[in-house]
Order: structure tokens, then C-alpha cells, then sequence
């Protein structure tokens, strides 16, 4: 793997004091790693072999369009509370700082599909729980997880553990 840690920035006290920030831009904008995170993420997204992509906003839109546009399949967004227009389901989960509200749209995906999911980050997983909870009313066949990094402390893979996760690097 290209992709090295050094490619991520850490921010202290951001958003909120207390908060260490993994700021991906760094890489974003460096153009072959970015290229090699994409190519890295689409190898395993070849092995789950979804029928369906599905990303959360706002970073998981870095990888899950180029993932399914790749692949050929249907990309799904789940966005922040609001930002879709017609009829949602919706989850709110507890944040570090606060607690936030996800929505996906109720005719987004048909039933019974592979769904990976995908996003920049898997901190303590509940964004992550969130977007498999909007899923879930899809009833898919299976859910995979896809992750830029996986920060190990915060133990956010013991929340998602019957599900298929996977990530580039563990911080």
C-alpha cells in the first residue's frame, strides 16, 4: 500500500475541545495517494461484490460514487436531516459532541440486495449503526462495512461485529 498515515492530518479540539480530528484533505489533495486510497477501496469492494453502494455525508462521498461507478452498480446516499427531498426514513445516534439525525430515501434501493456501506472513518461506530439501521429496511442480503481507517481505541467495531468490516489502516 502507497497510503501512508502521514497523508492524514490530526487536528486537536475540533470540532469541540477534546476532540482529535483526522483531517482527510491532506490526502485528498495529493493526488496519487488519493488515486491509490480509490484503488485500494474498490479491490475490496470487488471481493464483497455489492449490488448497491451506499455512503454517509459528507466523507464517505470521497469513495462510495467512485466505488460504485466503478463497479457499475446504483450509489445511495445517507445524508444529514433535511438535505433529501422526498420521503425518508430516519436515525439519530449520539455523536461525541452532541447527537445527529441521518435520512435515507424510502424508495432509495430494492429489497434483498448487497449492500456495502461505506465512509471515511469507523470511530464508535454510531454514524456507522445509523446508515445499517436505514438499510436495514431494505431487508438486504447482506451488509458489508467499508472504512478509509479504523480508529482502534474507540472500539466502534464491537457495535457493527456481525457485519463484514473492513478498512486501509487502523490509527
Amino acid at each position: 500500500m502507497l497510503f501512508e498515515n502521514a497523508h492524514i492530518r490530526t487536528v486537536e479540539d475540533f470540532p469541540t475541545k477534546g476532540i482529535k480530528f483526522f483531517d482527510i484533505t491532506t490526502m485528498l489533495n495529493d493526488a496519487d495517494a488519493y488515486r491509490q486510497v480509490a484503488d485500494e477501496m474498490l479491490a475490496i469492494a470487488r471481493k464483497v461484490n455489492p449490488e448497491v453502494v451506499v455512503a454517509l455525508e459528507s466523507r464517505g462521498f470521497f469513495f462510495g460514487p467512485i466505488i460504485a461507478y466503478q463497479l457499475g452498480i446504483p450509489f445511495v446516499p445517507v445524508r444529514k436531516k433535511g438535505k433529501l427531498p422526498a420521503d425518508t426514513y430516519q436515525e439519530t445516534y449520539n455523536l461525541e459532541y452532541g447527537t445527529a439525525t441521518v435520512e435515507i430515501h424510502q424508495d432509495a434501493m430494492p429489497k434483498g440486495k448487497r449492500v456495502l456501506l461505506v465512509d471515511d472513518v469507523l470511530a464508535t461506530g454510531g454514524s456507522m449503526n445509523a446508515a445499517v439501521n436505514l438499510v436495514n429496511h431494505f431487508d438486504p442480503a447482506e451488509i458489508s462495512l467499508l472504512f478509509l481507517m479504523e480508529l482502534t481505541a474507540l472500539q466502534g467495531r464491537k457495535r457493527l461485529e456481525k457485519y463484514n468490516i473492513f478498512n486501509l489502516i487502523q490509527l
